[in-house]
């Protein structure tokens, strides 16, 4: 039989309610975390470790959040009050957490302009046509895939290639063109050379990244806030009927 009265019941099964939205909302963190963390492997030669540090701490939140989901539910079924609070203060330290982990993601996002253009601009030394490294294989992929050419212009390659030799990815090379291909500074069909530098749509993609990951962090965080008021409440409901005093 129930110890708790009517009201405190209703919030007893609101609380249990709320820890499967808990469960959800882990797998959510986990996907989240997951999917920028995927996205931002393929480019780790170009982004600093703090791009990948929020992520797994996104994962390692949402792994923590599902067991506690488990441990609340059963506290509250089962009106412990040790469980109870327990949970809450958990919980409490989970949302502390995990408000932290948002706002480093947009924190990230502001700084993530800084960072990759440092970052860019030192790899430029590194691309090399001989020997095709892994720096050189990136910066391809990053020029045809945002249609760029450099970091800021395309006159930055001239560190590497001061004959006013461009990497081929740099430009998009004609249809239906045949034979050897050479991309140069003063190539004159406009169509040919990427106009912009790969700073800005490179990094408005990897901050757009670590806006979800901000976003996951404060939406969820908040959600936990009224966890931990319901889940307090339904201690103190217990503790009363159970006639505990002190703590614990």
């Amino acid at each position: 039989m129930s110890l708790l009265t009517g009201s405190a019941n209703a919030v007893k099964y609101t609380l249990f309610g709320f820890n499967l939205i808990f469960l959800i909302t882990g797998i959510i963190l986990i996907a989240v975390g997951a999917g920028v963390g995927a996205v931002y492997t393929g480019y780790e030669l170009f982004l600093a470790a703090k791009f990948f540090s929020i992520p797994t701490f996104l994962i390692v939140i949402g792994s923590f959040i599902i067991l506690i989901s488990f441990f609340g539910c059963w506290g509250a079924l089962k009106e412990n009050y040790c469980l109870v609070l327990g949970f809450s203060i958990m919980l409490a330290i989970i949302f502390i957490l995990e408000l932290a982990a948002g706002i480093s993601g947009y924190v990230l996002r502001n700084d993530a302009s800084k960072l990759i253009s440092t970052s860019l601009t030192n790899s430029l030394k590194e691309y090399n046509t001989f020997n095709q490294n892994p720096t050189t294989r990136l910066w391809d992929d990053v020029q045809r895939h945002f249609e760029c050419c450099g970091v800021n212009k395309y006159e930055d390659w001239s560190v590497t290639y001061p004959n006013q030799s461009l990497p081929i990815s740099c430009c998009s090379i004609p249809v239906g063109a045949a034979g050897t291909f050479n991309c140069f500074a003063n190539t004159s069909s406009v169509d040919d050379r990427h106009k912009n530098g790969c700073l800005d749509g490179f990094s408005n993609y990897i901050a757009a990244h670590a806006v979800s990951l901000g976003a996951a962090g404060v939406v969820i965080a908040i959600l936990q806030f009224f966890g931990v008021l319901f889940a307090c409440y339904i201690a103190r409901e217990i503790k009363i009927r159970n006639g505990i005093t002190g703590f614990i």
